[in-house]
C-alpha cells in the first residue's frame, strides 16, 4: 500500500522529470531552429553569388556551367543538412523522452 509521503515523492519525480524534458528539448529545438536559419542563410548566398555570376557570362556554354556548378553546390548542400538535421531530430526525441525514462527506471528497476 503506498503511503501518502510515497505519493509526494512521486508526484515531485514527475514533476522533475517534466522540466528536465522541457529544458533538454527547449534546447534540441534552438539547435534545429538555428541549423534551418544558418542552411536558409547560406543558400540565400549561394544563389545570389550564382546570380551575380550569371549577369557576367557572355556566352551560353558559361551560363550552362555556372547553372551546373550552382545545381551541385545546391544538391551537396542541401544532403550535408538534411543529415545533420534529422541527427538534430533524432537528439530531439531522445532528450524529450531521457527524463521519463530515467524515472521509469528509478520506479520499476529491471530485474
Amino acid at each position: 500500500m503506498l503511503k501518502v509521503d510515497d505519493m509526494q515523492k512521486t508526484t515531485d519525480e514527475n514533476v522533475g522529470a517534466t522540466t528536465r524534458s522541457f529544458e533538454g528539448t527547449t534546447k534540441a529545438t534552438q539547435a534545429i531552429t538555428a541549423e534551418i536559419a544558418d542552411y536558409t542563410r547560406r543558400s540565400f548566398e549561394h544563389g545570389a553569388k550564382t546570380l551575380e555570376k550569371l549577369a557576367g557570362v557572355k556566352s551560353p556554354d558559361k551560363a550552362f556551367e555556372v547553372q551546373a556548378e550552382y545545381a551541385r553546390g545546391a544538391y551537396e548542400n542541401y544532403v550535408s543538412y538534411s543529415a545533420k538535421l534529422g541527427q538534430l531530430y533524432v537528439d530531439l526525441g531522445k532528450e524529450a523522452f531521457k527524463s521519463y525514462q530515467d524515472l521509469a527506471a528509478k520506479l520499476a528497476p529491471v530485474k
